[in-house]
C-alpha cells in the first residue's frame, strides 16, 4: 500500500499530472477563444454613424474627361479597367495609399463572374483533396493563401459575411476517417485563423439538423466550417470604399483605344460611355487590366499578336425554394456523378445549388452568359441523389437559374477545366499594361495587393505612396457602426418587420439606417415603414432610391440583380417588381417613356438568362407601355407574376378526382383517356365496371408503351411540352411512384405518371388562354419557379 501511494505522490507522477492538466487547460482556453468573432463596432454611442453622400456620377464623369484636357495637374496615376472583384480590390488597396486612381467599367459593377459565385468564401476543400491526392504544391499553396485571406474577408466586411457550417454525408464506413481526416487537416492548414474545428455527427443527428437528407445507407455525416457572403454587395462595398479613399469610379464605361507614346508606352485611354455615346480620353501614368474572363480582349486591343492567357470555364447555379436546405447548414456532395463537388447552400431566404465546370468560350460584348436546360438537369439530378424520398426534387423549383465564366489561367495541356489550378498571375506587357488575372473570390485582396505593387515598380510610383498595403486591417464601408444587434435598432427607431430589418443590416452596415430613412410609412398597423418591392421578399422599395442615389444604379436591372439580390433569388419575382422599379427610377432620373420601355425590354431579357422561360413574357399585342398598365391592374400573374394559374373548373361528370386536377388543362385529362385506350390491353373482361370510367381496371397499359404514348399525345396535345421529359426523369417518377417493378398501369397510375412528369420535368409556362376562372398562387405556396 505504501509503494502504491508513493508512487501516486512522486514527483514524476505529479510532473505528468501537472503537465496534462495545463494541457488540458490551455486546450480549453483555446478552444472557447477559437474561430474569427466579429470585430467590435468602433462606435462609442448607439447614435447612427453620419450619413455619407458619394459624388454623383457625372462629377466622375467629369473628372475623367479633365484628365484628358488637362494632363498636367488633373492626371491620374493608375487606370483601372474592370470594377469586379479584383478591379475594384486593386482600386481600394492603390487609393488606400494615397494614389490617384480612375477605375471603368463597360457594364455594371459586379455585372459578369463576380455575381455569379458560389458565394463561398473558402479555401476549397476539393483543392486541398487535389494537393494530397495529386501531391500538387500549387493546389497547396491556393489553399492555404485562401484560408488566410478567408480571415480578412470576415473581418474587414464582418456584416456581408459568416460562416457557415457544411456537412458532408457519409454513407459508406470507410468514408467516415477520410473525410474526417481531410476535414481535420483542412483545419490544421488554417492554425489560429481557423474558424471552428470540424465535427462527426452521428446519423441520428445529422437527420435531426438536416431532415432532407436520403435516409437508406446513411452512416453519419461530418460538418466543416467555411464562410459565406453576399457576392454582388460586397463587391459595391469595395467601389463605395474606394470612392471614399478618393478614386474616381465610372461604371457603363468602356475602354475603346488604348493610347501610347513614341516609345510604345501606354500614356492613356479612350473612354465611351455607354449610356451617351460620348467619348474622351483619359491620361494615366499606368494602366492595370483586371477584367477577369475578358483580360484577352484589352490584351489584343494592345498587341493584335496576343496569344490568350485565359481559358474561361462557366459554372452554373440554380437557386431552389428555402424547404430544400436549413437555414444554417449547407452541404457539399463531395462525388457527384462524373466525380465533381457540388454545393447546397441556404443564401438569402433560398437554397444555391451549384456548380459545374464546362470549357467555354468568352461571350459576345453585352451578351449575358446562360445556364444550359442540360446543366440545369444535371445539377436536379445530383441534388436528387442526396434527399430523402419524400421530396420531389421538381423542375419547376427552380427559382432561378444562371451562369458565370471562371477566368482561369491557360496551361500548355488541352482538355477540360476543372483540373486547372485557380491561382492568379500578375502579367507586364512591353507597352506596360499590367495584367492581373485567375484566381478566385475569397484571393481577391492579395491578387490586388501583388498587382498594385507590380504597377508601383513598372510606373515609377514609389515617391506618390504613402506606405505599404494595408488593406489587411481596412475596413470597407458600412463596417464601423455595424454590430450583429443593429437590426434590432433600425425595428425599434423606423418600426420595420424583423426579416427586413435583418436583411438591411446584413446588406448594408451601418449605411442600413440611411436606407431606412427614405421608406415610407406602409399604412398599416405593423410594419411602420418598409414598402416591399416584392411580398415574399424582404426587398424594399427604399433600396432602389438608395442604390441610384448613393451607389451608382443606371439601369433596372443593377437594382434587381446587383444592388438587391431579388433576380437571383426569384426571376418571377423579379419580373414583377421590374415595373415598380422603372417607375422608381424614371422618377428619380428624370426618364421618358422610350427610356422606360427600352429598361423594361432589357430587364425581361437579363431574367431570361436568369433562367426566366420566354413564355412567360409573352406580347399579347397592347400598345408599347401596356405593361405598366397590366403592373397597376393586377393582370401581372398572367405574364409572370405567379406561376401559372391553377384553372377552377368543376370536376368532369363520371370521373372521380383521386388524383390533383392542378397540374392538368381543361380538357387535359379527356384526351389522355383518349389516347390511353388506344394503346391499353383488356386485362379483365369481367369486371363489371362501366367502360370509360376511371375506376374501369379492365383496360391496362403495358410499361415499356408509356413514353411512347406521351409522346404520342405530346403530337396531339400542341404545347403541352411533354416531350420534353429526359429518360432520367421518367425513371425517377417510375420510381417515386413505386411503379418501377410493375409490368402494367391502369389509368389512375397512368395519370399519376403523366402528372409526376409535368410536375417534375417540365419548366411552368403560361397556360393557354380559355375562359375560365383562374386562381394565382404565390410562388413560395406552390414551390413554384423558373
Amino acid at each position: 500500500m505504501n509503494v502504491v501511494i508513493r508512487r501516486l505522490f512522486s514527483r514524476r507522477t505529479l510532473a505528468y499530472a501537472g503537465a496534462t492538466t495545463l494541457g488540458v487547460a490551455g486546450g480549453g482556453y483555446y478552444y472557447l477563444n477559437s474561430g474569427p468573432p466579429y470585430p467590435a463596432s468602433v462606435l462609442e454611442t448607439r447614435r447612427p454613424p453620419p450619413p455619407w453622400t458619394p459624388p454623383s456620377r457625372q462629377a466622375m464623369l467629369e473628372a475623367l474627361e479633365n484628365s484628358g484636357t488637362q494632363p498636367e495637374s488633373e492626371q491620374f496615376d493608375l487606370l483601372v479597367v474592370g470594377g469586379g472583384a479584383t478591379g475594384a480590390g486593386v482600386a481600394v488597396d492603390a487609393a488606400s495609399r494615397g494614389l490617384r486612381v480612375a477605375l471603368v467599367d463597360r457594364s455594371d459593377f459586379s455585372s459578369g463572374t463576380s455575381s455569379k459565385s458560389t458565394k463561398l468564401v473558402h479555401g476549397g476543400v476539393r483543392y486541398l483533396q487535389k494537393a494530397v491526392m495529386e501531391l500538387d504544391y500549387e493546389q497547396y499553396k491556393l489553399v492555404c493563401e485562401a484560408l488566410h485571406e478567408r480571415k480578412i474577408f470576415l473581418q474587414t466586411a464582418p456584416y456581408l459575411s459568416h460562416m457557415l457550417p457544411i456537412m458532408l454525408p457519409i454513407y459508406k464506413y470507410w468514408q467516415v476517417p477520410y473525410y474526417l481526416a481531410g476535414c481535420k487537416l483542412y483545419d490544421l492548414l488554417a492554425g489560429k485563423e481557423n474558424m471552428e474545428s470540424s465535427y462527426l455527427m452521428s446519423k441520428g443527428k445529422a437527420l435531426e439538423i438536416f431532415p432532407m437528407l436520403k435516409r437508406d445507407g446513411l452512416v453519419g455525416a461530418v460538418v466543416y466550417y467555411d464562410g459565406q457572403h453576399n457576392d454582388a454587395r460586397m463587391n459595391v462595398a469595395l467601389i463605395m470604399t474606394a470612392v471614399k479613399l478618393g478614386a474616381t469610379v465610372a461604371n457603363y464605361c468602356g475602354v475603346t483605344g488604348l493610347h501610347k507614346n513614341a516609345d510604345g508606352k501606354l500614356i492613356g485611354a479612350k473612354v465611351r460611355d455607354q449610356l451617351t455615346g460620348r467619348e474622351f480620353d483619359v491620361r494615366v501614368k499606368g494602366i492595370i487590366n483586371a477584367t477577369g474572363p475578358y483580360a484577352d480582349t484589352l490584351l489584343k486591343l494592345n498587341s493584335p499578336d496576343h496569344k490568350n492567357i485565359v481559358r474561361p470555364s462557366s459554372g452554373i447555379h440554380i437557386t431552389l425554394p428555402a424547404y430544400y436546405a436549413p437555414s444554417r447548414m449547407g452541404l457539399l456532395d463531395p462525388a457527384t456523378s462524373d466525380g465533381r463537388v457540388i454545393f447546397f447552400l441556404p443564401w438569402e431566404g433560398g437554397v444555391v445549388a451549384g456548380t459545374t465546370d464546362t470549357p467555354t468560350k468568352v461571350n459576345a460584348e453585352n451578351e449575358e452568359v446562360t445556364a444550359s436546360e442540360d446543366e440545369v438537369n444535371w445539377v436536379l439530378d445530383e441534388v436528387r441523389r442526396y434527399l430523402s424520398r419524400d421530396i420531389r426534387v421538381r423542375r419547376g423549383d427552380v427559382l432561378s437559374a444562371w451562369a458565370g465564366l471562371r477566368p482561369l489561367i491557360a496551361t500548355k495541356s488541352e482538355g477540360g477545366t476543372e483540373g486547372l489550378v485557380r491561382n492568379h498571375l500578375v502579367n507586364v506587357e512591353e507597352s506596360g499594361l499590367v495584367t492581373i488575372a485567375g484566381g478566385k473570390w475569397t484571393t481577391y485582396r492579395a491578387m490586388a495587393e501583388d498587382a498594385v505593387n507590380t504597377a508601383i515598380k513598372v510606373f515609377g510610383l514609389q515617391d506618390k505612396v504613402n506606405g505599404p498595403c494595408r488593406t489587411e486591417e481596412l475596413r470597407l464601408v458600412g463596417s464601423d457602426g455595424w454590430s450583429p444587434t443593429m437590426f434590432i435598432g433600425l425595428i425599434q427607431r423606423f418600426g420595420l418587420d424583423t426579416e427586413v430589418a435583418t436583411q438591411l443590416s446584413d446588406n448594408y452596415g451601418d449605411r442600413a439606417w440611411t436606407v431606412c430613412a427614405l421608406a415610407q410609412p406602409t399604412g398599416e398597423q405593423w410594419p411602420l415603414h418598409g414598402v416591399r418591392l416584392s411580398p415574399n421578399y424582404p426587398y424594399l422599395e427604399a433600396e432602389v432610391l438608395y442604390a441610384t442615389r448613393h451607389e451608382y444604379a443606371c439601369t433596372a436591372v443593377d437594382v434587381l440583380a446587383r444592388r438587391t439580390r431579388l433576380a437571383f433569388v426569384n426571376a418571377q419575382a423579379a419580373l414583377s417588381a421590374l415595373p415598380r422599379v422603372i417607375e422608381i427610377m424614371s422618377e428619380e432620373l428624370g426618364w421618358g417613356r422610350a427610356r422606360q420601355r427600352q429598361e423594361f425590354e432589357r430587364g425581361v431579357k437579363f431574367l431570361q438568362s436568369m433562367g426566366l422561360p420566354p413564355n412567360i413574357t409573352s406580347n399579347d399585342g397592347n400598345d408599347t407601355l401596356s405593361w405598366f398598365g397590366r403592373a397597376k391592374t393586377g393582370l401581372w400573374c398572367i405574364f409572370g407574376m405567379h406561376p401559372p394559374a391553377v384553372p377552377t373548373i368543376q370536376a368532369v361528370k363520371g370521373i372521380p378526382q383521386s388524383y390533383s386536377r392542378a397540374k392538368f388543362e381543361p380538357g387535359e385529362i379527356e384526351s389522355l383517356r383518349d389516347v390511353f385506350d388506344r394503346y391499353a390491353v383488356v386485362a379483365d373482361a369481367d369486371a363489371g365496371l362501366p367502360e370509360g370510367s376511371l375506376a374501369d381496371k379492365s383496360r391496362h397499359l403495358r410499361k415499356d408503351r408509356i413514353k411512347d404514348v406521351v409522346q404520342e399525345f405530346a403530337k396531339e396535345w400542341t404545347g403541352s411540352e411533354y416531350e420534353r421529359f429526359r429518360d432520367a426523369d421518367y425513371r425517377y417518377v417510375l420510381e417515386e411512384t413505386g411503379l418501377q417493378d410493375r409490368e402494367d398501369v391502369d389509368f389512375d397510375e397512368f395519370v399519376e405518371v403523366c402528372e409526376n412528369l409535368k410536375d417534375v420535368s417540365l419548366i411552368p409556362a403560361t397556360a393557354r388562354k380559355v375562359k375560365v376562372e383562374r386562381r394565382g398562387i404565390p410562388v413560395e405556396k406552390s414551390g413554384g419557379g423558373v
